[in-house]
């Protein structure tokens, strides 16, 4: 991993998507170990996955991991906190107001 440059590393992964009353999820596992770290991008290959109601679908695929130069890396890591606290609305007031 240079300072200015990326590197790409293609790696098996399983993906199991769940389409439950009790759960709604879709998780990629890389089989190999990899850790993804912040700043990184993961593109799994192959056609959309569609799991029937009641249902988890497994398959196994190819990921893409694009992994973050050294600066997206640092970056990534200082401005973080701030963009995951534009997701939380805080409200102070006795009244809510559209």
């Amino acid at each position: 991993m240079g300072l200015l440059t990326r590197e790409i590393e293609r790696v098996p992964c399983t993906v199991e998507i769940s389409h439950k009353f009790e759960s709604l999820h879709a998780h990629v596992r890389f089989n190999d170990g990899s850790v993804v770290h912040p700043g990184d991008a993961v593109k799994v290959q192959g056609p959309e996955i569609m799991a029937p109601f009641g249902e988890i679908v497994r398959e196994d695929r190819e990921a893409i991991i694009t992994r973050a130069s050294t600066i997206e890396r640092l970056w990534t890591r200082m401005t973080g906190d701030f963009e995951v606290m534009e997701l939380c609305e805080f409200s102070f007031s006795e009244e809510v107001t559209l």
